[in-house]
């Protein structure tokens, strides 16, 4: 039986769609009556669990579901000790640098050394500031970061970003951008070897799906 690890929030309407497309119909989750964390799909051949982004690859490298869709963000941030099998195409977002729209930093690069930057994403920001050869204290915060400069608590944040309007109205400023994200498909490494249960076919029904979606837009 094949257990699929799907992250609650923007990533899980279309993760189900694209499920639903290669047989998986875990459309239940989508009911805001159901309070069920895990559930079958209506063919009752597989499980889903419905789990928080930042899980989702937590449990996909300790065994509980054989594949998972996460952002790419996590799987950066996190590292996790599974397979990176398919980018998804949806869930667009990338990661970047963003300060106050009235400071008179325009690139990371024009932040003092030892500034605060704070982020929940501290291991993708702690590497990027690396990589400028730019020291700086990473200030970890989990939930919204953009009262950072906007308090004066931070001079910088990093952050995903999507459309750019919630930095707008708080009057924040793209800076850089760190990489760009979307919705990827992942797998517990031992079990996309040994290939139980028709995982490595339904891998590559989604892939061919995925691919069919890319060549369509």
């Amino acid at each position: 039986m094949i257990t699929v690890a799907l992250p609650k929030g923007g990533l899980l309407e279309e993760s189900i769609r694209l499920l639903k497309v290669v047989g998986l119909d875990f459309s239940a989750f989508l009911d805001s009556s159901n309070r069920q964390l895990e559930i079958w799909d209506t063919s009752h051949t597989a499980k889903a669990l419905l789990v928080r982004n930042y899980d989702v690859p937590v449990y996909v490298e300790y065994g509980q579901a054989q594949l998972g869709i996460v952002g790419y963000d996590i799987l950066r941030e996190k590292q996790p000790n599974v397979a990176h099998l398919v980018d998804l195409g949806f869930g667009q977002c990338r990661m970047s640098v963003a300060v106050k729209a009235t400071s008179p930093y325009r690139s990371a690069l024009d932040l003092p050394p030892h500034s605060r930057v704070a982020s929940k994403f501290v291991n993708c920001a702690r590497e990027y500031f690396q990589s400028l050869d730019l020291p700086v204290e990473i200030v970890p915060l989990y939930g919204s970061v953009e009262l950072g400069p906007i308090t004066g608590m931070s001079e910088a944040i990093v952050d995903l970003v999507a459309s750019g309007r919630t930095l707008k109205e708080n009057n924040l400023l793209e800076t850089d951008r760190l990489f760009e994200s979307t919705a990827r498909l992942i797998a517990h490494p031992l079990s996309y070897r040994l290939d139980r249960d028709g995982l490595q076919d339904l891998i590559e029904r989604i892939r061919v799906e995925t691919q069919g979606v890319v060549s369509r837009e």
